[in-house]
């Protein structure tokens, strides 16, 4: 006889569930240092990057650099409450890889391969985190 409260638990699924918030969690990690070496690099060297034709936008390579580095920073914080488990780290990472895509496109002019890898970096990050289902 089976009540309401019989729960069948499927340990396949909840260890894809795990594998997949795992995998954004490094994946964010690792998006999170790249975006901290390329913004390292651009604060220190704005010669690093082809400056292409003039664009409708145009930044300071050096003020890209900050951003960037604080975006990376701002991305190891909540990939370590990822791999926490903190609630609050799942709608984060969303966002902050929603703004990384937006960051990305924009540099694209700047450094096109990087830019495409990081976006789709940051496309898996948001299909990993908002795929995975509490049980």
């Amino acid at each position: 006889m089976s009540t309401s409260s019989d729960i069948e638990r499927h340990p396949v699924k909840q260890g894809i569930a795990g594998g997949t918030t795992f995998a954004a969690a490094i994946l964010l990690l690792v998006g999170s240092f790249l975006a901290i070496f390329q913004g390292i690099a651009a604060i220190a060297n704005d010669d690093l990057f082809v400056v292409g034709p003039k664009y409708t936008y145009e930044f300071d390579l050096t003020a890209w650099g900050w951003i960037h580095l604080i975006l990376g920073v701002l991305g190891i914080l909540v990939g370590a409450g990822l791999m926490a488990g903190a609630v609050w780290a799942r709608a984060t990472a969303i966002v902050l890889a929603a703004i990384s895509i937006v960051i990305n496109f924009l540099w694209l002019p700047q450094y096109p391969l990087w830019s495409i890898v990081i976006i789709a970096l940051d496309l898996i990050v948001i299909w990993a985190v908002s795929t995975w289902k509490n049980d």
